[in-house]
């Protein structure tokens, strides 16, 4: 029993898992004879066994064992599978696109086959064209299909434009996926943006959050409260299970204690809604930015002033507060090697390019100078009062100016001090380019920011906390970089510099921030 159970050690881990999607029997038998064990597979990926048994879900190293049974794959030749579902957002361009790219980075050849609307596949082979390594089965439809099917065995990446949802975070957790919030279990490929869209012919220029979330609700219906035309707004959506329109339920209409009008019309494809909106002179809609057409895009305001348009820097830097992760989501299961070689593709630089050229903000880190930053400070200026905001005012100047501002921000989860999902996921990215050495020779400085709620003396003392935190969790994400060879240090201004209006919850949360600054 000893000896069995240090082998099996050797050669597995346990996961919990509620049920097999395929009822084939197979045994697995040590080359030695002196281990067997047998249930259902559940799959292969070319190296490691995916058995169900009595002792729950184990995955056995296949060098170690000879496979008997009807369930047994075929070892030679091995087509690495990989099942992606979710939002057509990300799958009709952003995913063939990068699925092409590595395919032609890696020296294969990548053939696109078209099942029908909804479903295609990429079958990768080698350089010769004649034998298959890998094929990619996508299932584009929505955000809440892309988690069924992850649900339900069907899938094992989703694509998704919102964050998962408390619901479908238990179910993962209870069918043995893992903790999808955790640190590595989802990635960001791109961001997006909700954008609140208008006809061009429209005269109204800008809307404040909380009015969006008040049109949406029904309770503004007349363009004339926003300074417009004394008509009826007509509100346009995407469909229901879309994951953009799910993003503003969660994160406008929620944070307003209010709920979607009935009075809505759906769209089921963004160049849809936007088509409608240009067309309607009284129409109001929110969109992806990737796809906004010919419609007039407003900027949101708030009662301090501020103005915040989202463009490919604001959104780059989450600046604007309707950003929109295109998130990938990982299970806590083994995948093929090609699958695992195609996700460290999606974060290098050729892929960030072609995340570019497909139409979507890329994830690689820009320098800004200070000189480029005119609005912030004037922001800033703008609601300083007495000396004591003049003074602090100065030293971040004196302090900030020899630097430069990092496009990579890091913001927290409302009323928590975790990571949000999208800074997760940015702080692999950094950790990434110190490990590969580009920093090498210069010092990152993060710099913590608050709202204005509160004494000053404590949100200086919280922003300083919150720049602490994210350098700590810097510094545990690198691996392999000798970080003796750059210089890590954080400095905090408080309230200093606010991007939006500290009246909105939304407005507090886009000024609680941490930005990275690098000489």
């Amino acid at each position: 029993m000893k000896q069995f159970c240090a082998a099996l050690l050797a050669a597995l881990f346990l996961v919990v898992s509620a049920s097999a999607s395929r009822a084939d029997d197979v045994t697995l038998r040590s080359r030695d004879g002196a281990i067997e064990l047998s249930g259902t597979l559940l799959g292969f990926d070319g190296e490691y066994y995916r058995v169900e048994t009595q002792y729950g879900e184990l995955t056995v190293d296949g060098s170690g064992v000879l496979c008997e049974g009807p369930g047994c794959p075929s070892l030679t030749p091995f087509v690495a599978e990989l099942s992606i579902s979710g939002s057509s957002t990300i799958g009709d361009v952003l995913m063939p696109a990068l699925v092409e790219g590595f395919a032609l980075q890696s020296g294969l050849k990548a053939e696109r086959i078209t099942r029908d609307e909804a479903h295609f596949d990429y079958v990768l082979t080698g350089p010769e064209g004649k034998t298959p390594v890998g094929r990619f089965r996508f299932r584009v439809t929505s955000t809440d299909e892309g988690f069924a099917d992850l649900l339900a065995d069907e899938a094992d990446l989703v694509m998704a434009l919102r964050e998962i949802r408390p619901g479908e975070l238990s179910l993962a957790a209870e069918v043995g996926l893992g903790q999808l919030d955790d640190l590595n279990r989802s990635r960001v490929l791109a961001l997006d943006a909700m954008t609140v869209i208008v006809s061009p012919t429209n005269p109204v220029a800008a809307v404040s959050v909380s009015d969006l979330a008040r049109i949406l609700a029904g309770q503004i219906d007349n363009w004339r409260t926003l300074g417009g035309p004394d008509a009826p707004i007509t509100i346009h959506m995407r469909d229901a299970q879309s994951g953009i329109a799910q993003a503003v339920e969660d994160r406008v209409l929620q944070q307003a204690g209010l709920r979607l009008t009935d009075e809505v019309i759906r769209h089921a494809t963004n160049v849809a809604l936007a088509d409608a909106v240009a067309r309607d002179q009284l129409a109001l809609g929110v969109a992806s930015y990737s796809e906004i057409g010919n419609s007039k895009p407003l900027a949101l305001t708030g009662t301090c002033g501020f103005q915040l348009r989202a463009n490919r820097l604001t959104i780059k830097t989450e600046d604007y507060p309707l950003t929109a992760p295109m998130f990938l989501y990982i299970p806590a299961r083994r995948l093929p090697k090609l699958a695992r070689d195609f996700l460290a593709y999606a974060r290098t630089a050729p892929a960030q390019i072609i995340t570019r050229r497909a139409g979507f903000v890329d994830q690689a880190p820009e320098e800004i100078a200070l000189n480029a930053q005119g609005d912030r400070f004037a922001n800033a200026i703008r609601v300083a009062e007495g000396e004591a905001d003049l003074l602090a005012l100065k030293r971040m100047v004196d302090t900030l100016a020899p630097l430069r501002r990092l496009s990579t921000s890091f913001r927290f989860e409302a009323g928590a001090a975790r990571l949000d999902a999208q800074s997760r996921s940015n702080v692999q990215q950094l950790a990434h380019a110190i490990e590969a050495g580009v920093y090498d020779g210069r010092q990152l400085v993060f710099v913590g920011f608050s709202d204005g709620e509160g004494p000053a003396e404590g949100n200086l003392r919280i922003a300083q906390q919150r720049a602490q935190a994210v350098k700590q969790a810097i510094e545990a994400a690198v691996e392999t970089a000798d970080l003796s060879q750059l210089q890590l240090s954080t400095d905090a201004f408080g309230e200093a510099m606010p991007m939006a209006c500290d009246d909105t919850s939304w407005g507090r949360q886009v000024n609680r921030r941490v930005e990275v600054w690098v000489r």
